[in-house]
């Protein structure tokens, strides 16, 4: 059933902490997804959005995803997009050749205070497709379907769950499922052949049938096998789920560049350096 269970490790991202269950030592990636990331913060009244989240940066060949469980985050493109994405949200960003963003609170966040948590989640891209044009996809919670049956917030984001249907469209097919389960809520995680699975617990803890007790920060990777798993809240249970099937691909990285060989990280370092992935400059 479980195959791996990575406790998220504390990390400094350039002034911003975060926990990173993977990569690790020991796993560098998990096909097709290649890192995660949980950040949570407490925003001090009468701040400033510039001095606070993660600048302008590049990236190429892959889908940095952000799932907001508290708080907001304003994203900024090199492409003109610029929007809001409030608790329960996702911000589910293409990379494809190239672009350049940020990803700040708002400013109302900042000038009233408050608590900031975020996963970001990184997907890669085929090879076919990572020199696609980019997009950008920003989805409130409420424009996210409900799954039905739970006393808890539990949102399908992508691909099919039950009898709905997430409102992301993905390149590869993901599957995922945000939210909260109440103490006592069951849901029914399922997985088929081929897949890779995984559920990462933010807070509280819960039980897995057949596997046994969950807990906070946690990631737990499901066998590549068809099964149905209930999934119980012992305690209010705030979670993310997501499987998609793997690439099998060759994968060069180069910090925020995810290519399939050397060849092409030095064209995006070039590209990059010429201007050719646009250019942001942020309007506060």
């Amino acid at each position: 059933m479980i195959r791996l269970t990575l406790p998220a490790m504390p990390l400094d991202m350039g002034g911003v902490e975060v926990l990173q269950p993977f990569p690790t030592n020991q796993v560098e990636r998990l096909d097709p997804f290649l890192l995660l990331h949980h950040h949570f913060g407490v925003i001090e009244a009468g701040s400033h959005p510039r001095h606070l989240g993660v600048g302008p940066h590049p990236h190429r060949g892959f889908s940095p995803v952000t799932f907001i469980f508290n708080g907001d985050v304003h994203h900024r493109d090199s492409r003109g997009n610029s929007s809001i994405v409030h608790k329960g949200g996702v911000q589910w960003m293409d990379a494809g050749m190239g672009i350049i963003h940020s990803e700040r609170p708002s400013m109302a966040l900042a000038e009233k205070g408050g608590e900031q948590e975020i996963v970001q989640l990184w997907i890669n891209t085929p090879a076919a497709s990572k020199m696609n044009q980019p997009s950008y996809q920003a989805i409130q919670q409420q424009d996210m379907p409900k799954v039905a049956g739970l006393a808890g917030d539990v949102r399908v984001v992508a691909g099919a769950f039950a009898d709905t249907t997430g409102p992301i469209k993905s390149n590869i097919g993901i599957t995922a499922l945000m939210g909260e389960l109440v103490a006592q809520d069951t849901i029914t995680l399922t997985t088929m052949p081929g897949e890779q699975a995984m559920l990462y617990v933010l807070a509280g803890n819960g039980f897995l049938n057949g596997y046994g007790l969950v807990e906070e920060k946690t990631l737990y990777v499901f066998k590549d096998h068809a099964s149905q798993t209930a999934l119980s809240a012992k305690s209010d249970l705030k979670f993310l789920f997501v499987k998609g099937q793997p690439l099998h691909e060759k994968v060069a990285q180069y910090g925020p560049y995810v290519m399939n060989s050397q060849t092409e990280i030095l064209e995006a370092l070039r590209d990059y350096q010429m201007g050719k992935m646009g250019f942001l400059v942020e309007d506060f």
